[in-house]
């Protein structure tokens, strides 16, 4: 346990505690972890590599296999860095850019899972349609969107939470810096900006759902005119994986954000938290890749592609 602290340095009290059990807890924490940097890296090497891949979803799904790398790499090496050598504190530069990357991150991700909304609603209604309804112009507008905005937003929310007066003690009960575990420090009227940061939380997570609601509702619109079940099929395999990552991330997001105050609990916040930083992404990868034919398919060829190889060399 870390006996000093500067004055302006926080302390991360983390996720676990020093017992047997904790530690099993931190290895699967830790497997989860690599488990999800392995997949996705995997999905965007796939991507990249393999030409079937190169549409406008495919490049929507590489952008969200990067931010779940981000997510992982941000706040996974400090926590466990943090439980095995006792070192739990933290900067407020390096605080400040924790709640900065997983304040853009989530922002990004909503906005995000939006646009691959509109291209199941264009591949599944407008199918004629869509090389230039998603044309690659359209897609880059829509990841350079995704990437600005909320970000004025969020670098506001970030160097605001720093700037509050903290008591003494320094000590957030949490394992990375999140704005709403530090807030809850001050020693000062925060009510305000809370009030605030919650109703831009608020807008947005729900501006992208009504986007993500009314996609969906002429999906269903449209699936429900169709005759054919082959049509019925390839439209089910079209949008079944997005909605699974969609239920994925506006639950843990509604039960961090939109929660009222006085139902808080820090001990469920950090399980949470660590749910949608560690073991969601790690889903994410998974759903994509077993749901997903195209995807199962290049990662046949690559590994056939590997073995061949592997045979050549032996070979010569």
């Amino acid at each position: 346990m870390e006996k000093r602290n500067t004055s302006s340095d926080f302390i991360l009290l983390g996720l676990f505690k020093h017992t047997r059990l904790h530690l099993a807890r931190l290895a699967v924490v830790l497997t989860m972890a690599i488990a999800s940097l392995l997949g996705n890296t995997l999905m965007l090497l796939l991507i990249h590599q393999d030409h079937r891949l190169h549409t406008p979803m495919y490049f929507l799904l590489s952008q969200f296999s990067l931010m779940g790398m981000m997510l992982v790499s941000t706040t996974v090496p400090r926590m466990a860095a943090g439980f095995l050598t006792g070192k739990k504190s933290i900067s407020p530069t390096d605080c400040g850019l924790q709640i900065f990357i997983s304040l853009i991150l989530s922002g990004r991700e909503s906005f995000l899972l939006a646009a691959m909304s509109y291209d199941c609603y264009v591949a599944v209604c407008h199918p004629l349609r869509y090389p230039v309804l998603m044309s690659r112009q359209v897609c880059l507008r829509m990841t350079l969107g995704s990437w600005s905005l909320g970000t004025a937003d969020e670098l506001v929310q970030a160097v605001t939470t720093l700037s509050f007066p903290y008591c003494s003690a320094h000590e957030i009960d949490h394992f990375f810096c999140e704005a709403p575990a530090l807030v809850c420090l001050a020693c000062a009227d925060t009510s305000v900006f809370e009030h605030v940061m919650y109703i831009c939380c608020v807008l947005m997570l729900l501006v992208p759902f009504s986007l993500i609601l009314t996609s969906y509702s002429l999906i269903l619109a449209a699936v429900l005119r169709m005759c054919s079940t082959e049509a019925l099929r390839k439209a089910f395999a079209t949008c079944s994986s997005h909605l699974a990552v969609v239920g994925l991330f506006y639950g843990a997001a509604i039960f961090i954000y939109m929660r009222p105050k006085s139902y808080r609990s820090a001990a469920h916040d950090k399980v949470v938290s660590a749910f949608y930083t560690v073991f969601t992404p790690t889903l994410n990868s998974l759903i994509y890749s077993l749901w997903n034919s195209q995807v199962k398919g290049a990662l046949r060829k690559c590994a056939g592609q590997c073995v061949g190889q592997c045979v050549a060399l032996n070979h010569e």
